[in-house]
């Protein structure tokens, strides 16, 4: 089971990881293409994605990518 929970408005800190993935998101995949159509911006973020799960070196894993 999921649980939903808020952060207080204008605390970006209580939620540290998902505003981190947030901005990394937009800088490396959506700040750097202009997007035509949405099958288009589908297929570039499902790749940057999987990039980000699967091949990016991570901090918390000592700089190793998650496979």
């Amino acid at each position: 089971m999921v649980s939903l929970g808020f952060i207080q408005p204008g605390k970006p800190t209580q939620n540290a990881f998902v505003e981190s993935l947030n901005g990394k998101f937009r800088n490396e995949c959506l700040n750097r293409h202009w997007f035509r159509t949405l099958h288009e911006a589908r297929a570039e973020i499902d790749a940057w994605r999987n990039h980000y799960n699967h091949v990016r070196p991570h901090s918390s894993l000592n700089y190793l990518p998650p496979r």
